[in-house]
């Protein structure tokens, strides 16, 4: 067959000389590979109800570093497409990004992003700085700009412990935009529809130098506020089982919660709110 000769054998641009970047090389040599590229003609818009979204996730920083949680919930227009997704990922060993949009492109975004730290490291034998881990992101988002414009949008919200930054600011939040770019964010954030609800919840109950306990019941309370006011967010489904992602990164790295332990936190929650429905009040 002709051909075979060179069949499981890599390319020249595998043994070329190049970036440090993964996207980049996709870019030059399998473009096709990309999930940022643009899927319909110009002028041509995707259907709201006709691709999953998620919604809400949520970053606060707490007296160890930094914390994320985001719901379970995709929709499709007004139906429920998943109620166990998972939109907390980490990226490395002391990053983590969660993502609010358009699932598919998202998750295919989050797993090329973590390729990208990995090859990166390889190539240059040092780890990137967060802050340049944040602008590679960004440079994948502005990549997706034209699938944003057609209605397939990805907002990720980034975090990470960075061992540079002064003792008590080394949990670090990063927010972004369709068009890309970074920015910073201090003590809490919150992306997707139900944000402004989270965001409200989170201004109310943030306090520095929380304990881990304390940050992950902030943070549950949020996504419970989030989840009563906008129904594309999905609440606790104590029938099913299903409760709200949560991870840390600290100096140790990266951590998901416990199952048990995010169960245990999400039922305290629920029985908190049926005496006070609107929940806590803001520490004095």
């Amino acid at each position: 067959m002709a051909g075979s000769e060179h069949e499981g054998r890599l390319g020249e641009e595998f043994f070329t000389p190049g970036t440090s970047s993964f996207t980049e090389f996709l870019t030059a040599h399998r473009p096709a590979l990309l999930p940022m590229r643009r899927p319909f003609p110009d002028g041509v818009r995707a259907a709201a109800d006709r691709f999953p979204h998620g919604t809400t996730v949520l970053a606060l920083t707490y007296r160890d570093g930094v914390l994320i949680a985001g719901d379970r919930r995709a929709t499709m227009g007004n139906l429920i497409a998943q109620r166990d997704l998972e939109k907390v990922h980490p990226a490395d060993d002391h990053t983590a990004v969660a993502f609010a949009g358009t699932v598919g492109l998202a998750v295919d975004m989050v797993k090329l992003y973590q390729v990208e730290l990995k090859h990166f490291e390889k190539i240059e034998g040092i780890p990137m700085t967060l802050k340049a881990k944040a602008s590679r992101l960004a440079g994948m988002i502005r990549q997706n700009l034209g699938q944003a414009m057609q209605g397939l949008a990805v907002v990720p919200l980034l975090v990470g412990y960075d061992v540079r930054a002064p003792e008590g600011a080394r949990g670090r939040i990063f927010d972004f935009e369709v068009t890309g770019g970074p920015y910073e964010k201090y003590d809490f954030h919150s992306e997707g529809s139900g944000s402004p609800y989270a965001r409200g919840a989170l201004k109310k109950l943030f306090r520095p130098g929380m304990s881990r306990r304390e940050a992950v019941l902030a943070a549950l309370h949020a996504l419970y506020d989030a989840a009563d006011d906008d129904s594309a967010t999905g609440g606790p489904d104590i029938n099913r089982r299903i409760f709200p992602s949560v991870a840390v990164v600290t100096e140790e790295g990266f951590e998901r919660l416990a199952d048990s332990e995010t169960e245990e936190l999400t039922r305290e929650v629920v029985a908190q709110r049926l005496s006070r429905p609107d929940g806590p009040n803001a520490a004095p």
